[in-house]
């Protein structure tokens, strides 16, 4: 089974739902002892029915999927208690209801069951980010993609910085105003980056750089390079001309950035196939906003970080865009020394089948950390 951020853990799922209703039931003198197994069966076909459909589920949608005979005026009763305890609402005129983000939030910690994926979506995400003559960003994007087409929702990856010691950099020359920064590290990843040069370059100046380089990054991490190349430059003990310390400038200045700052993300186009209503519409906007802006997820190694496994955000809940009525579903993958180096995980609305994806999520990172270690 895969692990999912829970909340008190030590109640059984069932008691947790039934506390839930309870408390507010009592305090309307509803009959709690007769309304908590039918109302956690009603709740749990609800939620069910509305995952798969996206509309209200109303009083005959029920009956046919209830294993207990019930009345559709018992059915009824049952909802508007319910929707009393906050689990439930009613929109516009719809005689059906759809669940609340709290109700989403019962229903993922105290009855979602989780499964394991088959094997052959075991080997699917396997070949699919393989890595064999890829650099990490090729693996990662494809892995965004991935999670998309098997979600049907917008996939997303934090990309981590290069952390192992460097084997190898080297300048390759584009053409006219291009050229190409290649880093190999340690490990064989490969990581490429195309940087503008002055037109003319002589093709001495990027042997040059590439040599200057070379002596400094192999065998250290880029953070570690890079401090003592800018001393360097910076003291002018760099046997540089003006030319080449440009070049070797540019070089660097393409891994600069804060950890996780990188945000890849596919599939958002996705988002809009289940719009229905003007509503909608401007929530999936607001989110194509937040997704573009890319700032917020800087947060999501710090959220993501937190959890052992698979972290859940429903709706308002969501501190990173709540305002879109979306939920996230986010799992951080880590290097071979255990470090959090990256996230990865899918944006969608809060109908998302959330049974079907948690595993998905779960097992792209573990692959995905596997590759970057």
């Amino acid at each position: 089974m895969s692990r999912v951020n829970r909340v008190e853990p030590s109640q059984t799922a069932a008691s947790r739902l039934e506390t839930s209703i309870a408390r507010t039931l009592a305090g309307a003198g509803a009959p709690v002892a007769e309304l908590n197994e039918r109302a956690r069966e009603v709740f749990r076909r609800i939620v069910e029915a509305y995952v798969e459909s996206g509309e209200p589920v109303g009083s005959r949608t029920l009956t046919r999927r209830l294993t207990e005979q019930l009345s559709p005026a018992t059915i009824r009763n049952v909802m508007a208690d319910l929707q009393d305890a906050g689990l439930l609402f009613a929109p516009h005129t719809s005689a059906g209801r759809v669940p609340t983000d709290a109700g989403l939030r019962l229903f993922v910690d105290g009855l979602l069951e989780i499964g394991n994926l088959s094997q052959e979506e075991r080997d699917n995400i396997d070949g699919r980010c393989a890595a064999v003559g890829r650099s990490v960003q090729d693996v990662l994007g494809e892995a965004s993609s991935l999670l998309s087409g098997l979600s049907r929702c917008a996939g997303m990856v934090i990309a981590p910085r290069i952390e192992q010691p460097l084997k190898h950099i080297e300048f390759v020359n584009l053409g006219p105003g291009r050229a190409l920064v290649v880093i190999v590290t340690e490990n064989g990843t490969v990581e490429n980056r195309i940087i503008e040069t002055p037109l003319g370059l002589p093709p001495s100046v990027l042997i040059e750089a590439t040599n200057y380089l070379s002596a400094r990054l192999v065998g250290r991490n880029l953070d570690e390079a890079r401090r003592i190349i800018e001393t360097e430059l910076s003291a002018q003990r760099a046997q540089l001309d003006a030319l080449t310390q440009r070049i070797v400038e540019a070089g660097l200045a393409t891994w600069s950035g804060e950890p996780g700052s990188a945000l890849i993300v596919r599939g958002q186009a996705r988002l809009l196939e289940d719009v229905t209503a003007l509503e909608d519409l401007e929530n999936v906007r607001r989110l194509f906003d937040a997704l573009e802006r890319g700032e917020s997820f800087k947060r999501l190694l710090e959220l993501a970080g937190g959890a052992e496994g698979v972290k859940i955000f429903i709706g308002a809940e969501n501190p990173l865009f709540g305002h879109a009525g979306c939920s996230v579903i986010v799992a951080p993958f880590r290097n071979s020394q255990e470090r959090i180096v990256g996230a990865i995980g899918v944006v969608g609305p809060t109908r998302i089948n959330y049974a079907r994806i948690v595993p998905m999520v779960d097992y792209t990172a573990k692959v995905v950390g596997r590759l970057v270690g």
